[in-house]
């Protein structure tokens, strides 16, 4: 069914979490769904030899190489998909798309704004050559979510009003965590805001269809020490509390209103000491007609209150988001068999390949991410001046 299409040849640089993950529906979503392109898991990029071949062998990857710059200059490789910190995003991004390769770039789009403005300005460039990019914002894909979209482009919930968002997780709560890259502020750019507040901050403006006008912020780091010397790979994990620790440079958590140019008010909340939460992102969204509200932790489900019922049986009503008919779920299993996690990187690849075939935009942009990259830089900026109000730069 695949062998005349067109192959899309991807390199991918960095293999662990999100390698994992980008390595799982680059080989999954050619076999549910029929895509006008055939990719193909050519290159792996690491930087220890071994654990690249490992890797390697271990997701379904051709071959290894332990330099990008290689990689990038190669014919046999058409799209570029980078995994790696944050503080490696800009160069490789801007080298690739001046290079004539494809990219899809982790979140948050770089550490900063100057270097997601670079990236945005070179992908600009690059797609008058018909040199695409993406970045990847993979909760846009559950199915939920999405629909939770439809709904407010059909006018289901009216005047948007409120926005309430939260990204919890309790991975960090034991002070032995061990430090990862996660936790240094020259790799990650920042800590839970970055890492977790970016997806509630691109999720929330992404349904509304409104972008976030300007904040007042909070930020804190609960543990300013932890051991050295652990997975500096992984999420989580066992340190040695009796031995050398060394310092965290990024918040634990960080938490703001804010208001949308459509006129909602919000209020976002991102941590890593939420114990006993492990991936809730919770989202609720109130118009004039009706609201919205969704927790991963039950990812397939999306509660709905529709304001125009007889208020003696109202109420909010639970869809199982698995319908045939519901955004991406018929590509899977018969209705009521649920997806998870690994789905929503598939539907982006999807959504990706479907474009790159199109030589249409894919969605989010470069520029899209810029803008959730100014936010961050708000907050930041809210947060040191005590929680003064601050506007967000415009995006043109």
């Amino acid at each position: 069914m695949t062998q005349n299409k067109p192959p899309l040849r991807v390199g991918m640089v960095g293999y662990a979490f999100m390698g994992a993950a980008h390595s799982h529906a680059w080989r999954t979503a050619p076999r549910f769904f029929d895509l006008p392109l055939q990719p193909e898991l050519s290159v792996l990029v690491g930087r220890n030899v071994d654990a690249a071949s490992r890797a390697a062998e271990r997701m379904g990857w051709n071959e290894t190489a332990t330099d990008w710059r290689e990689v990038i200059n190669r014919n046999d490789v058409d799209l570029i998909d980078i995994c790696t910190p944050g503080d490696t995003h800009a160069e490789i991004a801007i080298a690739a798309l001046e290079a004539g390769k494809h990219v899809l770039c982790e979140k948050p789009l770089a550490n900063s704004v100057e270097e997601a403005e670079r990236m945005a300005a070179a992908a600009e460039a690059a797609a008058q050559r018909g040199v695409l990019s993406m970045c990847g914002y993979s909760y846009r894909r559950t199915p939920a979510l999405t629909l939770a979209r439809e709904l407010v482009q059909e006018g289901r919930l009216g005047t948007i009003r409120h926005v309430r968002a939260q990204y919890l997780q309790d991975w960090l709560s034991d002070e032995n965590t061990p430090l990862t890259w996660r936790m240094d502020k020259e790799k990650a750019g920042s800590g839970a805001l970055g890492d977790i507040g970016a997806h509630i901050i691109d999720a929330a403006q992404w349904i509304t269809g409104s972008s976030i006008a300007g904040v007042s912020a909070l930020m804190e780091t609960f543990v300013t020490e932890r051991p050295v010397g652990g997975d500096m790979v992984g999420l989580g994990g066992h340190g040695d509390a009796s031995g050398e620790r060394g310092p965290v440079t990024v918040d634990d958590a960080a938490a703001f209103t804010a208001r949308f140019d459509g006129g909602a008010i919000g209020v976002f909340e991102a941590t890593r000491f939420a114990l006993g939460r492990k991936n809730a992102i919770r989202l609720e969204i109130n118009g004039s007609t009706g609201s919205v509200a969704f927790d991963f932790e039950d990812m397939n489900v999306l509660e709905y209150y529709d304001g125009s019922t007889d208020s003696r049986t109202s109420g909010f009503r639970r869809i199982q988001v698995t319908e045939p008919d519901h955004p991406y779920t018929g590509h899977w299993w018969p209705a009521g068999h649920g997806l998870g996690y690994e789905h929503g990187f598939t539907h982006q690849v999807v959504e990706l390949v479907t474009a790159l075939a199109d030589g249409s935009q894919p969605s989010p942009s470069f520029t899209d991410a810029l803008q959730v990259q100014r936010v961050l830089a708000a907050v930041e900026q809210s947060a040191a001046a005590e929680s003064r109000w601050h506007p967000v730069q415009a995006t043109s």
